[in-house]
């Protein structure tokens, strides 16, 4: 009986290994595929617009994984990250500019600026929590709104500040659109291997506590303030780095732009849309809203039917899909295979068995 019962037992954690590696197969297959397709995206572009069009995508996708680093390890939801962004543009194109640095370090450079300037902005900002929190982080984005379009000598004020191109003029444009779609890209896989380091480190633990209950985790031992400190001034680095690469692409910088709350309002979108939980879903978010975007104002124009538009896709996947699309995607497709049925009959002798095993295990 204890050796038909081991056997059973062993069958059945053969069958769960086999089964978690060809999920983890399909995975790798799938993330293989899409990674194929967004590298051949510059040579699919039927015209220049388009791959400009995929140029802001990957933008946002760098921006909206830089954003989870707060918002999905920690719960704070932020509005205020188009100040580091914005700093980081602002940063990078004072540098060239001003003092001849070479454009790539000065990109570095001023996200490690930005960076600095976010450990005492966290040690202010993150005493508070919920919608403290986000009226502080809107605040610090105005505060600086206003310094940019008042230091006109320094910013360029409301006539905006011009950036050289990094690659030369005798690049053209379409060109450059493809040179920067893949530095995006690579910029986006930093950011995603970076979270999910964190993740699934003993930080990532303890950010998650906090996520889930920080009384409870502060009580439990967790340094809470510390840790919520170090993913803040991450995230604030990555977004920097992602602003000052815009501005090296876009080539001018306009302070109602840069500091913008609505560019902050789509980065809680594109990650809530994609399941600010998950690794990926910021850069489903990021396709999908940002996609959105540019067609919904291309076809309305400089009208604001595409705020509507795009609060009206919100409302249907609050509706539909609440924790966003990949955790959506990833309940219906575990409906559909085979698994554990949610009570497992085991006898005496089994359930015994187990337990040894279990007990060895730990020993």
């Amino acid at each position: 009986m204890l050796s038909a019962s081991r056997h059973k037992t062993a069958t059945h954690q053969a069958g769960r290994t086999s089964q978690g590696r060809s999920v983890l197969l399909t995975k790798l297959v799938v993330a293989a595929v899409l990674l194929g397709l967004v590298l051949a995206f510059p040579a699919l572009a039927p015209d220049p617009f388009i791959l400009s069009v995929g140029v802001v995508i990957a933008s946002y996708a760098a921006l909206a994984v830089a954003w989870n680093f707060v918002g999905g390890l920690t719960g704070y939801i932020s509005l205020g990250h188009a100040a580091y962004s914005g700093l980081g543009g602002y940063g990078t194109a004072l540098l060239v500019t001003e003092a001849g640095v070479n454009p790539w370090v000065s990109m570095v450079v001023a996200a490690v600026l930005v960076g600095l300037a976010a450990v005492p902005i966290g040690i202010a900002s993150l005493r508070v929590r919920g919608a403290s929190f986000v009226i502080v982080s809107i605040a610090l984005v105005l505060i600086l709104l206003l310094v940019a379009q008042s230091w006109a000598e320094v910013t360029g004020g409301s006539n905006g500040l011009r950036v050289p191109r990094p690659f030369g003029t005798d690049v053209l444009r379409p060109e450059q659109h493809e040179r920067f779609f893949y530095l995006f890209v690579a910029l986006t896989l930093v950011a995603l291997v970076l979270w999910w380091v964190i993740d699934r480190s003993r930080l990532g633990t303890g950010l998650k506590a906090i996520r889930e209950d920080e009384d409870k985790a502060q009580a439990l031992g967790v340094p809470t303030f510390a840790y919520k400190l170090v993913v803040f001034v991450v995230s604030a680095f990555m977004t920097a780095m992602a602003g000052g690469m815009y501005a090296l692409w876009f080539g001018s910088l306009d302070p109602i732009f840069q500091f913008s709350i609505l560019t902050g309002s789509y980065l809680v979108l594109m990650s809530l849309l994609g399941g600010v939980r998950s690794l990926l879903g910021p850069v489903v978010g990021a396709v999908i809203v940002g996609y959105a975007v540019e067609f919904f104002k291309n076809q309305y124009g400089d009208s604001q039917m595409h705020l509507v538009a795009l609060g009206l896709l919100l409302a249907l996947v609050v509706l539909f899909m609440p924790d966003g699309v990949i955790p959506w995607v990833s309940a219906q497709l575990a409906r559909l295979r085979p698994g554990d049925t949610s009570i497992r009959e085991v006898d005496a002798a089994q359930l015994a068995e187990e337990r040894k095993a279990l007990e060895e295990a730990k020993s």
